[in-house]
């Protein structure tokens, strides 16, 4: 298991006010090595289009994958924070919701890398993404 300790839902569910909150996005599941959260398509994350905005995917992953990153730090003496994303957006969504898993590639002492992979209500691939973390000394 990569995480220091069992996850809690609930807990990770009502952090501080944040765009994540704001997009809907509730943490939803998690396994030994991977961590899920869901984010509505809605008035919230749709382009004018009509379709899921790519960057509402982006806002998804680097979410899962920083608060991913914080789970397995020693926050006392580190933060997590995104250093690079990229995201392929594969196909359309118009509705529903969509479901996001991250899985650590890479855990270094200073960068961490997430795969992302976002999915549709049917389990149909929607985007895959990279994250790289830093991790930097915590403000005193």
């Amino acid at each position: 298991m990569i995480w220091k300790e069992p996850i809690d839902l609930d807990q990770l569910n009502f952090l501080p006010p944040s765009m994540a909150n704001w997009m809907g996005i509730r943490f939803s599941d998690w396994t030994a090595d991977s961590l899920s959260a869901t984010m509505p398509v809605d008035e919230r994350t749709r382009q004018p289009m009509g379709i899921l905005h790519g960057g509402a995917s982006v806002v998804l992953a680097e979410s899962l994958g920083s608060v991913a990153s914080t789970l397995i730090i020693d926050t006392n003496k580190y933060t997590a924070v995104g250093l690079e994303i990229n995201a392929n957006h594969l196909r359309p969504v118009r509705s529903g919701i969509v479901t996001g898993v991250s899985r650590l590639i890479h855990q270094g002492s200073k960068t961490h890398v997430w795969d992302i992979r976002i999915s549709n209500d049917k389990g149909k691939l929607v985007c895959i993404s990279r994250l790289t973390v830093a991790i930097i000394p915590a403000q005193s």
